[in-house]
């Protein structure tokens, strides 16, 4: 018996062909996240041209999307508790094409609007469903890699959207720039629907039968019975999943590290860097468009390759030294970016090599750091600290916090720097991330190898009571 329970532990830590295909196609969701987080990066330097938009009416049309990523957000934790995780990723797909069309042939700002708050919709659902998914159903010694692949792919389509930017920049073609979102949407609805639901939520929803044969195809064995049985007590020690039990003592903790995370996620300003790029680099020496694009397509590439680099660190180093290098490294690249421009002061517009090289140096090492750490691990953290039948919405609330602290960066950026100077706003969220690296270094746990249930009796254990020395090592505190 002892034997049948080791063989089952190993297998249940192997990786199979099955899961990572099944995490493969999931992912795409991340790349129609990122996709669109960059296209209007360079959509936008047309758009307001044809259209004659003012500041304000520009900031709108960046940041509509965000939105329907907050209304998204809201209605996808119910969602996936009720129809589970994989039917909302598909809604969510198919959301996302729609809002593509209307964007892509949109004769004005309402239209245009319209469309941009569907798609951020899908995004807000498919930006959380994703990482759930998938840390449903990989084991736990990999399970950082895995979910991460979701992060993986937003920077993915970050880099594509900035090479479709460069190609349609010459003719100023903003509508081709978004249909081609459409094509990894098509990917993702059709590789979905081959795909089974996670077993976790198919025994939270009474579907048990269905999760005993799920189960074995996604662990490639049929010694499942272990796994089942750990699945059933997390269940059975669980209220009923009421909203108002992320208040309770034992999850209170993971709601606050969930919702801290997702806003210091964006006050350190990473999608003001994404969203403006190309403002950017023009403020700083780039007079043409199409310049300023390739120079964006530059930090596309850097956020890739640092987000592998996460992918190959997170499960063997972990996720607490990674956040904290990743924080400290993004508030030192802020303080670099905040004083090239105070150094050029007005000047910056009239271009300069020196400030030019400034910029983009502290741009490449600021989304390397968030890329090692806050990038990933953010959605990674927040798809392991909740209980089963919490998780969803205890991630839709987190979710939203973070798409609505996005939106408030992107909609402030453009009328900060001309308040501040854009040296001022980069040296604010430089102090935003000095508070985030004691945010963490003082609540963030350590989850490395893991089951999602041991992280679940490690929060229920500590009950916001004081900790044992046992729960201060499982927090990785000194």
């Amino acid at each position: 018996m002892e034997k049948e329970n080791l063989n089952e532990k190993e297998n249940r830590s192997r990786l199979t062909t099955y899961v990572l295909v099944a995490a493969a196609i999931a992912a795409i969701g991340g790349i129609l996240f990122g996709f669109d987080t960059g296209v209007i990066s360079g959509a936008i330097l047309f758009i307001v041209k044809q259209w004659n938009l003012t500041h304000k009416q520009a900031e709108l049309a960046t940041s509509s999307v965000l939105i329907g990523a907050i209304l998204g957000a809201l209605a996808g934790g119910a969602m996936g508790d009720r129809l589970g995780r994989r039917l909302s990723i598909i809604y969510a797909t198919l959301l996302f094409l729609a809002g593509t069309v209307i964007v892509s042939i949109a004769g004005g700002m309402t239209s245009f609007l319209i469309g941009r708050v569907l798609i951020g919709a899908a995004i807000g659902v498919a930006s959380f469903m994703v990482p759930l998914y998938i840390s449903e159903l990989a084991p736990a010694q990999i399970r950082g890699s895995m979910v991460s692949l979701n992060q993986f792919a937003v920077t993915v389509g970050i880099l594509v959207s900035y090479g479709v930017n460069y190609y349609y920049a010459p003719a100023q073609n903003w509508r081709a720039m978004f249909a081609v979102g459409a094509l990894p949407g098509l990917i993702l609805l059709f590789g979905m629907y081959a795909l089974p639901d996670s077993p976790r939520w198919l025994v939270s929803a009474g579907r048990r039968e269905t999760a005993e044969k799920v189960l074995p195809k996604i662990r490639g064995t049929p010694q499942v019975t272990e796994e089942l049985a750990e699945i059933d007590e997390a269940i059975r020690s669980e209220s009923g999943g009421k909203v108002s039990d992320l208040l309770a003592p034992p999850v209170r903790l993971a709601l606050i590290i969930g919702v801290g995370l997702a806003i210091l996620q964006q006050v350190t300003g990473v999608n003001t860097v994404i969203y403006y790029a190309p403002a950017i680099f023009k403020g700083a020496g780039l007079q043409s468009d199409s310049a300023a694009i390739a120079a964006t397509s530059g930090i596309g590439v850097v956020n890739v390759l640092f987000t592998a680099v996460s992918l190959w660190l997170i499960d063997r180093v972990g996720r607490r030294p990674l956040l904290l290098w990743g924080v400290a490294g993004m508030t030192a690249a802020l303080i670099l970016l905040g004083l090239g421009f105070a150094l050029r002061g007005d000047q910056a517009e009239a271009g300069g090599g020196g400030l030019g090289l400034i910029t983009a140096i502290s741009l490449m090492i600021y989304i390397a750091f968030f890329a090692i750490g806050l990038g990933p691990i953010f959605w990674l953290l927040i798809a392991e600290i909740y209980p089963l039948k919490l998780r969803a919405q205890g991630m839709a609330i987190a979710t939203v916090a973070n798409w609505g602290a996005n939106f408030l960066v992107a909609y402030t950026f453009l009328t900060l720097a001309a308040v501040l100077g854009k040296a001022g706003v980069f040296w604010f969220y430089a102090l935003m991330g000095v508070i985030t690296w004691f945010f963490v270094k003082r609540l963030v746990p350590e989850t490395k190898g893991k089951t999602l249930e041991e992280i679940e009796a490690y929060f229920i254990a500590r009950g916001g009571r004081g900790e044992t020395s046992e729960q201060r090592r499982f927090r990785g505190a000194a």
